[in-house]
């Protein structure tokens, strides 16, 4: 009441009436407990959100704005299957979209935002379980899996085992060139061997490379992976090989042939031919044995095995050579540059391989103990200052010795055995001639064993690949080739 006695405006309206209305408990419909008047004044509308009446005077609000009308709605039902279908395939893009909502009272059928840029995303979400897989095949496919798919032929290619050489290739030509057609062959793992071998001209090198790596003594010496000298080039003591052939096994064993070394028949073809000559050497044979000493120090510095033939014993100008190229090695790079201790001369990060000595064509005398003693004692005085490892071959009858291993004549065992027993008694006509060492085919396979037995150091400061050694090889051959060392050496000899 104001001071004149009058009600004041609002006092008694509609919303103190609506307040009134509120305290009291609701009664039951149609009950009205303020009497009839009043029920004229004020009827309660329904909210189709279900939310409380805001306190205050009452506004009167279209219902669109609360809630969306129902052509919208129709719509948005319409096109909740095509929404829903990739929802159950990727369940990851209805939690998504919960979290992305904000309230958990969201449901999955009407997004928060209908816009092109949400369903882009809702789209990429989506994807996101596919994406692992496609890392998972991506890796070693190159190309091919960059568009998403990855052919099946393309995985199932990189299952199959290596091929299979059929022929050895060139490394190194006759020029003296570095070649790269042995890349093809060369994959990305670790596990490797690398074997090399250097001899005089005509000491079996081809043949013995290819009985170690591919074929059997059985076969015929023209389906060899490496050529052997045929008797024509024989006859005109010609070589075969020239620079150095690469072959690798499907056990991922690589076998290096070279050329022979300080070979007269090249030495003759320079002086006939009026071959021009480098201008860095004045004379035919200096190239001859710088070309030698080239091949054999690279051997030195990129296989794990270097095996020495021979077919007699011995040459001391040989074992002088094999020390001149082990002074002209090109050096290993270290590790770490701590790696020089107190001694100065830094020989624990030098590299230097197995070197294994193969006397080839040995007759039945030399497999006398007592002879095979006195070779091995004249191999460890004359290798006693080298740093290559010219011990560690199995023994089972000498201890801590050279790795010297014999070989005798390859001939046809069943001819040779038929022979020898025919001319003794009869009582004895069906044993087999003695010949004082074991077969051909057995000792060409305990040979074998024993150098893929070999242990494999490490050739460089890292751990290589095969496509990571060819790459280290090409490097050293260019190296080996420019050394001024090489250079130096070859001046005093002119």
């Amino acid at each position: 009441m104001s001071e004149s006695g009058h009600s004041q405006p609002g006092m008694y309206g509609q919303g103190r009436r609506r307040r009134r209305r509120r305290d009291r408990d609701p009664g039951p419909p149609g009950q009205n407990l303020s009497g009839p008047s009043r029920d004229r004044d004020y009827v309660p509308r329904e909210r189709r959100d279900g939310s409380e009446e805001p306190t205050g005077p009452l506004l009167q609000k279209t219902p669109i704005i609360l809630a969306k009308p129902p052509g919208e709605r129709i719509s948005s039902k319409s096109s909740a299957p095509a929404s829903g279908a990739p929802s159950l395939e990727k369940p990851i893009m209805l939690i998504k979209t919960r979290d992305e909502g904000g309230k958990p009272g969201n449901t999955p059928d009407v997004p928060p935002s209908a816009s092109g840029a949400g369903s882009v995303k809702l789209e990429r979400e989506g994807q996101r379980p596919t994406q692992p897989v496609y890392q998972i095949q991506n890796r070693g496919m190159g190309s091919a899996a960059s568009g998403g798919a990855v052919d099946p032929v393309i995985g199932q290619t990189k299952l199959l085992p290596p091929e299979k050489m059929k022929h050895s290739i060139k490394l190194v030509d006759d020029q003296m060139n570095w070649c790269d057609s042995a890349m093809e062959y060369l994959r990305d793992q670790t596990d490797m061997l690398v074997v090399g071998v250097i001899g005089l001209q005509g000491t079996g090198k081809s043949t013995i490379m290819s009985l170690l790596s591919a074929n059997s003594p059985e076969e015929d010496q023209r389906a060899y992976v490496f050529r052997a000298q045929t008797q024509e080039i024989k006859e005109r003591a010609g070589n075969q090989s020239s620079g150095i052939d690469f072959y690798i096994t499907q056990e991922r064993v690589i076998f290096l042939d070279t050329q022979p070394i300080l070979s007269p028949s090249i030495l003759d073809h320079l002086i006939n031919n009026d071959r021009k000559l480098p201008p860095e050497y004045n004379l035919p044979h200096t190239y001859v044995e710088m070309q030698s000493l080239q091949i054999t120090a690279f051997l030195f510095t990129v296989c794990h095995v270097v095996i020495v033939i021979q077919d007699w014993f011995t040459d001391i100008n040989l074992y002088r050579f094999l020390q001149t190229a082990e002074m002209l090695k090109p050096s290993t790079p270290s590790a770490s540059h701590d790696s020089t201790g107190s001694s100065g001369a830094d020989d624990g990060s030098e590299y230097y391989p197995h070197i294994v000595f193969l006397q080839n064509k040995a007759r039945r005398e030399e497999f006398c103990p007592r002879n095979l003693k006195k070779m091995h004692m004249a191999v460890d005085k004359l290798m006693v200052h080298s740093h290559l490892k010219y011990k560690g071959l199995s023994r089972d009858y000498l201890e801590a010795e050279v790795n010297l291993f014999l070989l005798p004549m390859m001939e046809n065992d069943g001819e040779d055995a038929l022979t020898r027993a025919g001319s003794g008694p009869p009582l004895f006509s069906l044993l087999p001639g003695y010949r004082g060492h074991p077969s051909f085919s057995s000792l060409v396979s305990k040979f074998r064993s024993q150098i893929l037995a070999m242990s494999r150091s490490q050739l460089s400061h890292t751990i290589l690949t095969e496509k990571n050694w060819f790459h280290y090889a090409a490097r050293i051959w260019d190296g080996v080739k420019k050394s001024s060392a090489l250079s130096e050496y070859s001046r005093l000899l002119s």
